[in-house]
Formats: C-alpha cells, structure tokens, sequence
C-alpha cells in the first residue's frame, strides 16, 4: 500500500494543534503509513526538529518544505489567518514532482476514523476534491462577493485533495498573484475566495458530513435538516471533524461542540513530546 502524503502549513502559533491533528490521524489509521511535508517560511531549526521528531516517535515521515519570505509577501492576513494559508496554492510548484496527489489538511482538525477512502478518490479531471458546507445565505452571500466568477459552490480549503499532476499543467501563478492584487481589499477568507473565484468548477465535491464536518453545526442540528447526525454516527463514520471559525477547541475559553473529544487527543499528543 502506498503511504499517504499529508501537506501542512503552519506559523509557530499553530506547531501544538498541528501535533494535535497528526496524532489522531496516526491512532485512527494504524495501519498507514504518513509522509507529512511541512510547508513555511518562519520556523526555526528548533521548532521543525520537533516537529520531525514528533512524526518519527509515532512512526511516520516528515519532509519539510521552506518556502522563501517573499512568497505572498503583500497578500492580505486578517483574523485569526496567516500568510501561510496562501501556501497550499501553490504546493504544487514546491513538492516533489515525483507525487501524484496530496492530501492538505488544516491544524484544527481531528482524524478520528480510516483516511484511506478520500487519499484514494478518482480524481481524473479534477484539480481538487473538496467540500462545501451547504448553508444558502453563506452560499449566496459569497457568489455575490465575487460577481465576476461562476461561484456556484463555496468550497472549505481546509480538506483539500490536490492532484499535483494537473495542477502542474493547468494553474498559472500569476493569475494567482494577480487575483490577490485585485481583490486585496476585498479578501475575507483569503485562500478559499482565491480557490472558489479561480477553480471551483475544477473541484470535485465529498460530502461534507464524512470528510470536512463543521463541528459548530452539531449544536443546531435540530434546525439544520441535513446535519442531524448522532453522536454514534459521527463517531463510526465521519473522517474528519473541522473546528472552523475563530473559537478554537485549545482556547481556555472553549466551550463548544466535541470539545472533550479535542482534549483527549490533546493530552495524547502532549504526552509524546
């Protein structure tokens, strides 16, 4: 069986939720073997040798990827977002040419069942794999913003399988760039409008209550028709579970959605180093 490529980026203030995320996905996929290439441009030797040697006590591989300063060096960062969310644009230009695919995954997730059905997914055709959550108003509100751009679904970038070789062929950089001068006033989830406004009819849809579930629509899900998932139902078959938004599950003052699930991986993670 082939490993499976994770791609990551990170800033120094996301190194204890990465190990965080990387560890629930080596527990619930025992059977895997990882290769994680760690993407970014401001961590120091100290930082990425811990990083490696967390990944390497748990069995798995890290590659890091150092990406010059000056890459989106003028591109907007607002909130709780980071130049380094841009990275995985661009991934395609930085990772080896001898991969096919890789799978990028935000550091506030959690891994809790098999990766394996969405590292393997045909994506011939297809530049990316990835969700949306299916909320109208969000939907429409984000068409509008970029009314120029056939929008018709408003995918999440924090699951987001890449097939390299397309990519390679097909994304021009300076289009990129060149969006985020356009628009950089206008930005709001920076990444995601870059990829909806440029690729989301090259995106392949999953579902999103296997593979990118929004924890925050477990509390309304008496109101939301299609999120009414169980508990049980989200423990045996959801991949991915996804603390998007700015209240993250390590924040002292979380009081969320699986908050106690976060906190036991947290504290296995902790205990490794």
């Amino acid at each position: 069986m082939t490993p499976v490529s994770i791609l990551v980026t990170i800033d120094a203030n996301y190194i204890e939720p990465l190990k965080v995320m990387l560890k629930s996905m080596f527990l619930n996929n025992l059977e895997e073997r990882f290769q994680i290439f760690l993407m970014h441009s401001r961590l120091n030797d100290d930082q990425v040798h811990g990083i490696a040697g967390f990944v390497e006590r748990n069995g798995h591989i890290l590659s890091e990827v150092k990406i010059g300063e000056e890459c989106f060096c003028d591109a907007p960062v607002v909130k709780h977002y980071t130049k380094e969310m841009y990275y995985r644009l661009l991934a395609f230009r930085y990772l080896p040419t001898e991969l096919d695919r890789i799978l990028y995954l935000d550091p506030d997730i959690l891994v809790i069942n098999p990766i394996r059905s969405l590292y393997d997914i045909d994506l011939s055709g297809w530049l990316y794999a990835a969700a949306y959550h299916d909320i109208i108003l969000a939907r429409e509100i984000n068409r509008l913003r970029f009314p120029e751009y056939n929008i018709k679904a408003y995918y999440n970038s924090g699951v987001l399988l890449m097939n390299l070789d397309l990519l390679r062929t097909r994304v021009d950089e300076e289009e990129i760039y060149e969006f985020v001068r356009k628009h950089k006033n206008t930005l709001i989830l920076p990444d995601q409008d870059i990829l909806n406004s440029l690729y989301s009819q090259d995106i392949k849809k999953l579902d999103e209550l296997i593979y990118n579930y929004d924890v925050r629509f477990y509390r309304y899900r008496p109101i939301i028709p299609k999120k009414r998932l169980t508990m049980d139902s989200i423990i045996n078959n959801t991949v991915i579970l996804h603390f998007c938004g700015k209240r993250k599950p390590w924040h002292k003052n979380y009081t969320g959605a699986f908050h106690s699930l976060y906190k036991h991986y947290q504290k296995l993670a902790l205990a490794v180093g």
